[in-house]
């Protein structure tokens, strides 16, 4: 892409700003009206005249969207633009925080899938349906555990009607075995609710761990995209600061 300092001597119109990022130049005029750009200088007859500096906040407006959203990329640049710069980089923090909290998830979800395979695999039952003290006589807990991991969201038995009476299917006596293991494994209760969750979507641990690989193979993808907008909007902000004395602003 064009940098912004290859106009930095010149006066630009809003096609030649949109045609340097491949954007329309009304999406540009709009980007100016919604804050996201610096206002611009007006000609004698009404035109408005862009700049380096201009170039400069959309090139980071628009490498923001892409590494985290368009309204995140909107807000900081609002702030920035309104000389708020602690506002703006709170949404850089918390952009960067999301980041790492989804990191975190991945490598919990990997790493309890890891220690799933290093287990002997779970023998079936012959039984179809288990009542709450069969599963904790299987398992070799108490009643009140698994009352507990349900309340987590973990087991999600299903009720007699009459009796309302707890019954676990094969697929949360399977839930149960990998819960207990990872407890054993001394995961949180709520990281294994969202392992157990993870796995009931995906289908197996198979389909889990490929799309946790997938996962993060994305949050890599927008760690870089994130470090390259942080550059490109810290250049912005250290130019707003120390103007061009060409700069109309």
């Amino acid at each position: 892409m064009t940098t912004a300092l290859t106009f930095k001597s010149g006066v630009l119109r809003p096609i030649d700003l949109a045609r340097v990022v491949g954007l329309s130049a009304q999406a540009v005029r709009n980007y100016e009206d919604d804050g996201i750009l610096p206002p611009a200088v007006r000609s004698a007859s009404g035109y408005r005249q862009y700049t380096y500096l201009h170039l400069s906040a959309l090139e980071a407006f628009l490498a923001l969207a892409r590494a985290a959203s368009h309204s995140s990329a909107r807000d900081i640049m609002r702030a920035v633009n309104s000389d708020r710069l602690n506002d703006a980089l709170e949404v850089v923090d918390t952009v960067h925080s999301q980041l790492l909290k989804d990191r975190q998830t991945v490598c919990t979800i990997q790493s309890s899938l890891a220690a799933i395979d290093s287990e002997a695999p779970v023998k079936q039952s012959r039984i179809s349906t288990f009542t709450i003290g069969d599963l904790a006589h299987r398992l070799g807990v108490t009643s009140t555990t698994l009352r507990g991991w349900e309340q987590a969201g973990i087991l999600t038995p299903t009720r007699q009607a009459s009796t309302g009476h707890r019954h676990y299917t094969g697929e949360d006596v399977r839930d149960a075995e990998l819960a207990h293991l990872l407890r054993r494994g001394g995961q949180r209760l709520s990281s294994i609710a969202m392992i157990i969750r993870e796995i009931r979507n995906a289908g197996s641990t198979t389909a889990l761990r490929e799309t946790t690989t997938q996962w993060h193979s994305r949050l890599n993808k927008q760690g870089r995209a994130l470090l390259n907008a942080s550059g490109l909007l810290a250049n912005y902000v250290n130019e707003r600061a120390v103007p061009d004395e060409n700069t109309p602003l």
